[in-house]
């Protein structure tokens, strides 16, 4: 079953450009695809639709049966609440503690505290980072703030998770060690995952399905293993 279908999806910024042009593209529940292009070739606008941080100009997403682009803007903290998002700057509340971040948000949408606890510890069991529970961010390194970051994001057990460049600040072997605790979350949880990265040889080496994005069109969408990197070169 499908979590996400885009259909004839246009993107045209008030300036005239088009960044996304007759976008065509479904994903099944528990997939991991990555997202690959160069800068500005219309990725970033691709993933902030699914999140509906951009509005299609024309053409439809569907978000887990939600029509992303119909959503009233007053209505878009449910789908948020369905979504765990990562990005490549951590975003974390620095005066919080790495327990307070990721309860920070249940709380905002109204958790009772013992609920909160359980479900804050065992994401971050998840992430490998239940002893830094008091640590504060300025305490850890930048691969642990962003296991922070990944445990925030799914500690509401979100059917879908969406990575804008989370390894995009981080040195190779911190990019790979993220890289396979996002594996295993999909492997042991089934959370679909989106992830839009520039790093060839991370997409080269897990050999999930890959969407490459060229100026605005899905240009290729390789099937399991099937992307090399000389191909896109």
């Amino acid at each position: 079953m499908n979590l996400i279908e885009v259909k004839n999806c246009y993107k045209v910024y008030n300036n005239g450009v088009t960044a996304v042009a007759d976008f065509n593209v479904s994903i099944e529940r528990g997939e991991f695809v990555f997202v690959i292009g160069a800068s500005g070739s219309g990725k970033s606008t691709f993933i902030k639709m699914l999140y509906r941080e951009e509005r299609p100009t024309s053409g439809r997403v569907d978000v887990g049966g939600i029509n992303v682009a119909r959503l009233r803007n007053s209505k878009v903290y449910k789908l948020r609440r369905k979504i765990g998002i990562v990005f490549q700057d951590f975003k974390l509340l620095p005066k919080l503690t790495v327990y307070e971040n990721v309860a920070f948000a249940l709380e905002a949408i109204g958790m009772h505290t013992k609920e909160i606890r359980p479900k804050v510890i065992k994401a971050l069991e998840n992430v490998g980072l239940k002893d830094k529970a008091r640590s504060f961010p300025n305490q850890l390194s930048g691969g642990e703030q962003q296991r922070v970051c990944i445990a925030r994001a799914i500690v509401n057990n979100p059917k879908l998770l969406i990575c804008d460049e989370p390894t995009g600040n981080l040195d190779p072997d911190i990019s790979n060690e993220i890289v396979n605790i996002l594996e295993k979350i999909n492997k042991d949880s089934g959370t679909t995952i989106i992830m839009a990265t520039h790093d060839r040889e991370i997409v080269e080496r897990m050999k999930k399905r890959v969407l490459l994005i060229d100026n605005g069109v899905l240009a290729k969408d390789y099937a399991k293993g099937s992307y090399k990197v000389h191909e896109s070169n």
